[in-house]
C-alpha cells in the first residue's frame, strides 16, 4: 500500500511537470508509452530516452536507415588504429560531427531536431544546435557496443529459443554475433559503411545458450589458428573447410 500510494504522488508530479513542459507536437507513440510505465518520466527528454531504451532493437533499425540515408563519406575506408578495435563500428561520421557545427548526428550523420528526434516534426527547419546524437542513435550504439542490452528484446524475437541447438533459452543465455568480428574486419571490410553496421546490429546478433556458445567459441578460435599456421596459398582451401557461417542480407529498415 505505502509503495503504491508513493508512486501515485511521484506520477502525479511528473503529469504536472510534464503539463509546463511538454510541447504540442510529440511522437504519439513516445507519449503513449512513457504515460504507461510504473514511474512516469518527467520531462519530454528522459520520455525519448526511455522510450528507445525499451526498445533497443527498433532504435538499431532506425540508425542503420539513417546511416544509408547518410551515405559512406567521401574518400572514407574502415582503418584500424592504436585506439581502436575492430570490435566498434566504424563511425566515419563522428570525426566530421565533432569537428564542424552541431546539430548533426556523430553516429548516421542526419540532422537532430529537438528532444535528440530525428525528424522535423515541428516543420521548422532548425537541428537543435547543442545535440550531437539522435536519442535512437543511443539506444542503437549501446546495443551495437553491449550487445547484451538487446537481451530480452532478442529473446522474445526467438521465441525464446536457442539460435544454435533450437533448445529452451537457459537463464544463463548470452548474445553472440552470428558473424564473429574478427570476420568482418578480415573479410568484409571493404563494404560500404551502412552495410558495415548491420554486423554489429539485429541481423548479426543471435541469443544462445553458454553451452552452444562456447562450443562456437571453440570452432571459431580453431579456425583462426588454422589460418595463422597455413600459407597464404592454402587460404582458399581452409575457407572452404570452414565456410562463413552466413550474414543475412541486408534489408531497408522502415
Amino acid at each position: 500500500m505505502a509503495d503504491t500510494s508513493f508512486r501515485a504522488e511521484r506520477n502525479a508530479r511528473s503529469r504536472a511537470r510534464l503539463e509546463r513542459s511538454l510541447p504540442e507536437l510529440f511522437p504519439p507513440a513516445v507519449l503513449a508509452f512513457a504515460m504507461a510505465r510504473p514511474f512516469v518520466p518527467p520531462t519530454p527528454r528522459l520520455m525519448m530516452e526511455t522510450y528507445w531504451r525499451h526498445h533497443p532493437l527498433r532504435a538499431d533499425a532506425l540508425a542503420r536507415a539513417l546511416a544509408r540515408r547518410s551515405g559512406t563519406p567521401d574518400g572514407w575506408h574502415w582503418e584500424l588504429t592504436d585506439a581502436m578495435s575492430f570490435r566498434l563500428p566504424p563511425a566515419p561520421w563522428r570525426a566530421e560531427v565533432m569537428a564542424g557545427e552541431p546539430g548533426r548526428c556523430c553516429v548516421c550523420g542526419q540532422p537532430v531536431f529537438r528532444l535528440g528526434w530525428h525528424r522535423d516534426l515541428w516543420r521548422d527547419g532548425r537541428p537543435n544546435r547543442t545535440a550531437r546524437w539522435h536519442s535512437a542513435c543511443v539506444a542503437a550504439w549501446k546495443l551495437w557496443t553491449q550487445p547484451v542490452t538487446g537481451l530480452a528484446a532478442l529473446k522474445k524475437r526467438q521465441g525464446r529459443r536457442c539460435a544454435l541447438s533450437g533448445k529452451r533459452l537457459l537463464k544463463t543465455a548470452e548474445v553472440d554475433h552470428r558473424v564473429p568480428l574478427f570476420q568482418v574486419w578480415r573479410d568484409h571490410r571493404e563494404l560500404p559503411w551502412p552495410d558495415l553496421l548491420g554486423y554489429w546490429g539485429t541481423p548479426n546478433l543471435q541469443v544462445v545458450n553458454r553451452t552452444a556458445h562456447v562450443d562456437k567459441s571453440g570452432r571459431e578460435a580453431a579456425e583462426r589458428a588454422a589460418r595463422r599456421a597455413l600459407p597464404a596459398f592454402a587460404a582458399e582451401d581452409l575457407q572452404s573447410a570452414c565456410p562463413d557461417p552466413g550474414f543475412p542480407a541486408q534489408g531497408h529498415a522502415p
